[in-house]
């Protein structure tokens, strides 16, 4: 009787990751082109805050910035009717204190959406999305009544008590603990006889830092580069943001381009740099987020 040979198994092929796969020249041509696309306007707003009234009518257009920034910035900053130092410290008060608030409420209220069982919160949470469907522009005019009742129109309370809590921020710091926070490790905390509150300061604020800087993040420049609602509520006054004293400063039977775009740029800095400390932070942030989903 012959015996037959046992099949040779056939090695596997294993499948490369995406993330092993070597890019190739069109990538990196792609990439290259697409990021000289998006950061040309900010260099010839440079380019142009650097120069004289003469270099917007030139043909080609002038991509060698002038030797005028700092006369321009002390134009800008000594305009009387402008305030534009005062502007700036408002925008970075007022960015900072939303931006905690959001970081704060947002983070407490997508833990108890996301692991605290009471009745309606399915329904509560559904509202709370819904309300992300509403354009701001609807609220305006309720909103200027409510701040006038109170008497806060023409402050800066105006301008940061919208902004202390916002619908994105609950749902996406629920979506991200959901998946981050086990269970388990909720119950185990609280056999251990530790409080929601020890267990939101010990257990969830930890394993969501991610998600806190890119919130924080987000926030910050958005309230930066809110525009339309502080030129509402701080027309006329004394107490504009950045982006008030730029359009102020846009404003007028004559624009001085050149001052325009150097106050633009001034105000810009700050936010180039908040991205540049936390850009890892904001792609750490959707990539665990990612992965864990």
């Amino acid at each position: 009787m012959t015996s037959v040979a046992p099949a040779r198994r056939r090695p596997r092929l294993m499948s490369r990751a995406p993330q092993d796969t070597p890019a190739g020249l069109w990538t990196y041509l792609f990439l290259a082109l697409t990021m000289l696309f998006a950061a040309f306007p900010l260099y010839w707003m440079f380019v142009i805050a650097t120069s004289d009234d003469e270099a917007l009518a030139k043909l080609p257009p002038a991509i060698v910035p002038g030797s005028r920034f700092m006369t321009n910035v002390d134009e800008v900053f000594s305009l009387q009717d402008v305030y534009f130092a005062a502007s700036l410290v408002n925008s970075v008060i007022v960015a900072s204190v939303v931006t905690a608030s959001v970081l704060f409420f947002c983070s407490l209220a997508g833990f108890a959406f996301a692991k605290l069982r009471f009745r309606g919160s399915n329904a509560l949470m559904l509202f709370v999305v819904l309300t992300l469907t509403v354009p701001n522009q609807l609220g305006i005019v309720a909103l200027y009544i409510v701040m006038g009742k109170l008497g806060w129109n023409g402050t800066l309370l105006a301008v940061i008590a919208p902004g202390l809590v916002t619908a994105f921020g609950v749902f996406y710091m629920r979506q991200f603990i959901v998946n981050t926070v086990p269970d388990e490790l909720v119950e185990s905390a609280r056999m251990d006889g530790a409080t929601t509150m020890r267990v939101y300061a010990s257990i969830v604020l930890p394993a969501i830092r991610p998600a806190l800087a890119v919130l924080g993040l987000l926030t910050f420049v958005a309230t930066w580069n809110d525009f339309q609602w502080p030129l509402i509520t701080l027309s006329g006054t004394d107490f504009p943001t950045s982006m008030v004293a730029v359009s102020d400063l846009a404003s007028g039977n004559y624009v001085i381009y050149r001052r325009v775009l150097a106050g633009a740029f001034i105000a810009t800095v700050p936010l180039l740099v908040m991205l540049f400390i936390g850009g890892r932070q904001i792609v750490r942030g959707i990539m665990e987020g990612a992965v864990k989903s």
